[in-house]
């Protein structure tokens, strides 16, 4: 089954925000540019955007930066530094949906169904240690630039991350015991302010739950995201934002699942997705749920390693192939599992019914 042993590169970065970055930029100068030209080849092809007009729209987004969590602008320009980049394209690899939205509308120009993610909180695991994780669905250039990153900053709790290179936040853990991962949803409203992808490390600034729930609501939010968060006291939460709104879910009976679309009752008003990417994440919303629920009480990092390689319902299924959907442009890139308590986490590149999960944990000192 596992024809290709590939794993995402692992790098370990310390010091200041600048420092990190500027490490960042200089160990994956490479990945880095080819992201660049990847995301910019991709903004031109599907919405007409030139390279220009994209990294001038980027920078639109630095204010809101500054104003929310300035360690990302650090960390942002000392990217630039080490890969040679204008700071404008560093901040280009930061957005991606946010940089092609129907004008007026101020709703993304792609209706995604991208990302499927879990919670199994210590009733349901074999071992009694909870677990959190999710298939990361983009386009199929991500798995070729998808870095394991583990950022020790000098006043922040260290992350455990998988990202794509010169992206300072994506899913992953903090050495605290907390696991953030992250879904696409659609709504309107979408606006400048503070990239989504950031909203997963800015929770990881935090111990608990609750804390990066009251800080994330203060955010001037530019875009729709859903975050699935998990502590070392057993809470999790998954939020689903808009851009001014947000509704919280609880676990159900020790189980948490997200797909694409908005579940809290208060935002199903929102919803913005339609016909088959509704479609495909409601079944795979479903399709978690039932796999879960029929091995709760026995869920292991090996069974959950199953569950992420299910291939039922394709093209609706959990574990997705380029080929499943030529005109979505969409694949499972990666696919991890954490044990947040345990500061380890696995990670495949995707698809994962293709390739091995490699385990990573924190560096001790």
């Amino acid at each position: 089954m596992h024809a290709h042993q590939r794993a995402f590169p692992f790098f370990r970065f310390q010091g200041t925000h600048r420092e990190i970055g500027r490490q960042f930029g200089e160990a994956c100068a490479e990945l880095i540019h080819r992201h660049r030209d990847l995301a910019q080849a991709r903004l031109q092809a599907r919405h007409g955007i030139t390279p220009e007009r994209a990294v001038a729209k980027a920078a639109r987004f630095r204010d809101a930066v500054l104003r929310e969590a300035p360690f990302f602008d650090e960390e942002i320009q000392g990217i630039a530094e080490g890969a040679g980049l204008s700071l404008s394209e560093a901040y280009l690899l930061q957005l991606r949906a946010e940089l092609a939205v129907v004008p007026d509308t101020g709703q993304p120009a792609e209706p995604a169904d991208e990302c499927t993610t879990f919670v199994a909180l210590a009733g349901t695991t074999a071992d009694g240690v909870p677990m959190i994780g999710q298939n990361a669905d983009l386009p199929p250039f991500y798995r070729e630039i998808g870095v394991v990153v583990e950022l020790v900053p000098d006043d922040a709790p260290a992350v455990l991350m998988l990202t794509p290179a010169g992206q300072v936040s994506y899913i992953g853990i903090n050495d605290r015991g907390m696991g953030v991962f992250a879904n696409y949803i659609t709504c309107d409203g979408w606006r400048v302010g503070f990239p989504r992808y950031l909203l997963s490390r800015l929770a990881l600034t935090y111990e608990s739950v609750d804390d990066a729930i009251a800080r994330l609501s203060r955010v001037h939010r530019a875009s729709s995201r859903n975050l699935i968060m998990l502590d070392r006291h057993g809470n999790a939460a998954d939020l689903e934002t808009t851009p001014t709104r947000m509704g919280r879910l609880a676990p159900d009976d020790g189980l948490l699942v997200h797909a694409n679309h908005f579940v809290a009752p208060e935002l199903l008003d929102a919803e913005r997705s339609t016909g088959s990417h509704l479609e495909n994440s409601r079944a795979r919303h479903a399709q978690m749920q039932r796999l879960l629920d029929a091995r709760r009480g026995q869920l292991s990092v090996a069974v959950m390693q199953d569950i992420m390689r299910n291939r039922e319902g394709a093209p609706n299924a959990l574990c997705r192939w380029p080929e499943d959907d030529a005109e979505r442009d969409v694949m499972t890139f990666a696919s991890v599992i954490a044990q947040p308590t345990q500061g380890q986490m696995w990670v495949a590149v995707g698809p994962p019914d293709q390739h091995p999960y490699h385990h990573y944990a924190f560096t001790q000192p």
